[in-house]
Formats: C-alpha cells, sequence, structure tokens
C-alpha cells in the first residue's frame, strides 16, 4: 500500500528501512523525502515507526554489572 503517494512510497519500503535500523521520521524523510510534499503521509509514518519499537542503546545498561577490579 502507498503510504506517500507524492513519492510514491510503500509502507513494504519504510518497513524494511525500519528493520534495516532507521529509527526516526527525519531519517526517513532524508532516505524517500517521506512527508515534504502535502504532509498527509506523516500520521501513517509515524505509525509505522511506532509498530517497530527499537532500543539502539549506545552502551548497555550497567546496573547489576559486576565491578572489574573492585578490591
Amino acid at each position: 500500500m502507498y503510504v506517500c503517494v507524492c513519492k510514491a512510497v510503500t509502507d513494504k519500503q519504510i518497513k524494511t528501512a525500519i528493520d534495516n535500523g532507521v529509527c526516526t521520521r527525519r531519517q526517513l524523510f532524508e532516505c524517500f523525502g517521506v512527508g515534504s510534499d502535502c504532509g498527509k503521509c506523516n500520521k501513517h509514518v509515524k505509525e509505522l515507526l511506532n509498530q517497530n519499537p527499537t532500543d539502539y542503546s549506545i552502551m548497555p545498561s550497567a546496573v547489576n554489572q559486576p565491578l572489574l577490579n573492585a578490591a
């Protein structure tokens, strides 16, 4: 199904991009140009992003980790 008619971008393209690490509307705009013309697709793009919550934390949580070299 077309999400962005102006740029001819489908939900499958957006889902594939999300699966490959795209996690913001800005990144989707940079990849496909979605939301740049009429803006009617922004709501659906946001829904697709919210369906695939990703946690790309830079560092793993240090909670409950043993201290190294603790004397």
